[in-house]
């Protein structure tokens, strides 16, 4: 133990970092701050630690340290685990209902209770379909894009894909009342947007940065073996033989700002029941065959509408659906997510690969 003050005879030492330690008050000055003090009288006594009598520290009074008085010592930082990408979520149509979404990732350990993100690495992946029906589309989008960068941030992500109703409310707000050849007459994208539960609520605080976002949105992906769609149909098999050629196609169509052509595509995305009848399977399985994965997931098709439970579209019989998750079908190669939200079913949010 090294000896200090009080504590007997003063021994020479080998100096350490623990000996840079110097009281910044050393270089004071005044009467006493050298030498013998004049006359006999003694010298003030206090404790070497402690600064004297009305001493302000200040920044300039801070010890130096000359590199040569130390030993520099590299250390290699620890290694980082390297940890592999977090488990995959889906999300099908949500049609701007809000807070059954906040719930939904909620009770799936993805946002918090303030509403931000909390799943790390997680990867979450929304199947298109934000807008029309429900309360608060805009307010869904927005919620999407903060939590893709908060994601991001976190070393997970959160991303989307383009639904036919992204491309309503685009050609609505671009289009509006021009007139575009629908294959059944003329038609408009207004009319159409309005007949397809467009909120007014919605248009009113839809923003640029809305339009861009959704402008860019991809039509396919494939992560981890799983196709992952908007609509259940081989419609996409019209834009291009790869994946990227596919969205290459659709954003350079959406960038044209061509009224008909637009309207094409959003009618092209429409279709629907493409693997639920016989060949579905097949029809599946060509989508896979061109575009890869072993599974195709996708929205757009209410799975009470699959199961025939509620009858048509027209609403022709109507009673309230039971959805309990995702709706595998054609030979198991297709699972379906879409809830049936905006019908008293379910918003779905699925952690993939769903267990055999």
């Amino acid at each position: 133990m090294t000896q200090g003050a009080g504590q007997g005879p003063e021994v020479e030492r080998t100096a350490t970092l623990r000996d840079f330690r110097v009281p910044a008050y050393v270089h004071e000055t005044g009467p006493y701050a050298q030498g013998t003090p004049p006359g006999n009288a003694a010298p003030p006594v206090h404790d070497p630690l402690d600064p004297p009598a009305g001493y302000t520290p200040t920044q300039r009074d801070l010890p130096v340290i000359n590199r040569g008085d130390t030993l520099q010592v590299t250390v290699d930082p620890a290694p980082v685990p390297s940890a592999g990408p977090g488990p995959l979520f889906v999300v099908g149509d949500v049609h701007g209902y809000l807070e059954e979404l906040i719930a939904a990732l909620r009770e799936k350990g993805l946002i918090d209770a303030a509403g931000h993100w909390c799943a790390g690495t997680a990867r979450l992946w929304f199947l298109g379909d934000f807008t029309d029906r429900g309360p608060d589309g805009i307010g869904v989008i927005d919620l999407v894009m903060r939590l893709s960068a908060e994601a991001a941030a976190s070393g997970g992500y959160c991303k989307a894909l383009m639904g036919n109703h992204e491309l309503l409310l685009l050609g609505a707000k671009r289009f509006g009342d021009t007139p575009v050849n629908s294959g059944a007459g003329t038609a408009t994208f207004q009319a159409a947007w309005l007949l397809n539960g467009g909120q007014k609520y919605d248009m009113d605080r839809l923003q640029d940065h809305h339009l861009q976002w959704m402008a860019r949105l991809d039509a396919v992906e494939e992560v981890d073996g799983h196709l992952l769609v908007h609509s259940d149909t081989t419609a996409y098999l019209d834009y291009g033989d790869s994946i990227e050629a596919v969205n290459d196609t659709v954003r350079e169509t959406i960038t044209r700002n061509d009224a008909d052509e637009v309207w094409d595509l959003f009618r092209k995305f429409t279709k629907r029941f493409s693997f639920r009848d016989e060949g579905g399977a097949d029809a599946v399985r060509s989508l896979l065959d061109t575009y890869g994965g072993t599974r195709i997931v996708h929205g757009h098709s209410p799975i009470p509408y699959l199961l025939g439970e509620v009858g048509s579209e027209d609403g022709e019989e109507h009673r309230d659906p039971v959805v309990e998750g995702p709706h595998v079908y054609a030979d198991g190669l297709a699972i379906a997510m879409d809830g049936g939200v905006t019908m008293a079913g379910k918003l779905l949010i699925q952690q993939l690969p769903l267990e055999s």
